[in-house]
């Protein structure tokens, strides 16, 4: 009965793939949408993104992670969150979606390995607990990327806002100088190395190839890495550009906010460790009870 439903399976995906080459579908309304906004930046102001393909992909891996991108594309599927989190990274969506179809792909090599090891365990073969076995596999392998993404951006995030921070303290002091707003921004970009300061710094000059203000660009760089503290002072700028003083009251009273939340978040850390301490404290005490406690509850009991 399974080996009938196997087969049959497999016959159906053969026919539906046949079917979807001869004839292919239509891009949604999702996909053409995007194509006209992509063609109407093309002919307007350009977005700032800083998101290079890696050169040292193989072609096997560009080409299947440009057929994953166009079929996400065709389903209107943005995946917002992963590509905020990709940008963040540097990484393409590419790059990202090809690792995915190739880990789920290669999770599926358990089917074999798990038909050739059962029977030589000598334990009953049976088709389906491979399979079974394979398909999950292949999932967990495909939503692994994802969740090295999210950590991994999660982190880098946090250090974003922390150099955002010092970023503003930065622009502030600037201001108090004498300096205009837009030679402020670029001058406290200009004073730290790390790679949060770059693409501060990249977005700022590419600003101004562009034809766009600078308080744009960073806007457009906090919704690309999707940082809200980048929005926030974008709009602050946006509004207060023209009155020096105010700029430099809101940049500092943001940045005290933004450490004194960094403060917070450290301390709360900080508990959770704390606490996680005492908990295996506790467990290594009971362990220490229980071996003691083991030799004389046996005695009693064998007695």
């Amino acid at each position: 009965m399974t080996e009938a439903m196997l087969a049959g399976a497999i016959a159906g995906l053969g026919v539906f793939l046949l079917i979807r080459a001869l004839f292919p579908a239509r891009a949604g309304l999702a996909a053409r949408l995007s194509a006209m906004d992509a063609a109407r930046q093309g002919n307007g102001v350009s977005r700032v993104s800083l998101i290079t393909p890696d050169e040292k992909d193989s072609a096997l891996r560009k080409a299947v992670g440009e057929a994953a991108a166009r079929f996400y594309a065709a389903r209107g599927w943005e995946m917002r969150s992963i590509r905020a989190d990709l940008a963040l990274l540097g990484r393409s969506f590419e790059g990202f979606l090809a690792t995915k179809c190739l880990l789920g792909a290669s999770g599926l090599l358990a089917a074999p390995i798990l038909a050739a090891w059962i029977p030589l365990m000598g334990w009953d073969f049976q088709l389906s607990v491979p399979l079974w076995s394979a398909l999950l596999v292949a999932l967990v392998f495909f939503m692994l990327p994802d969740l090295q993404v999210k950590r991994d951006a999660a982190a880098r995030r946090r250090d974003f806002r922390h150099a955002v921070g010092a970023f503003l303290d930065l622009v502030a002091m600037n201001l108090a100088g004498g300096r205009g707003v837009p030679e402020a921004l670029m001058m406290a970009s200009s004073l730290g190395d790390g790679w949060a300061m770059v693409r501060i710094r990249d977005a700022l000059a590419s600003a101004r190839i562009i034809g766009i203000t600078p308080w744009q660009a960073l806007g457009q760089l906090g919704e690309e890495v999707d940082v809200d503290e980048l929005r926030d002072l974008s709009s602050a700028l946006a509004l207060v550009a023209d009155d020096g003083a105010k700029v430099r009251q809101s940049l500092a009273a943001r940045a005290e906010t933004m450490r004194r939340r960094e403060l917070a978040e450290v301390e709360g850390q900080a508990g959770e460790r704390s606490q996680s301490m005492l908990v295996a404290q506790l467990l290594l005490c009971a362990g220490f009870l229980l071996f003691l406690a083991f030799p004389a509850a046996m005695k009693m009991l064998g007695s």
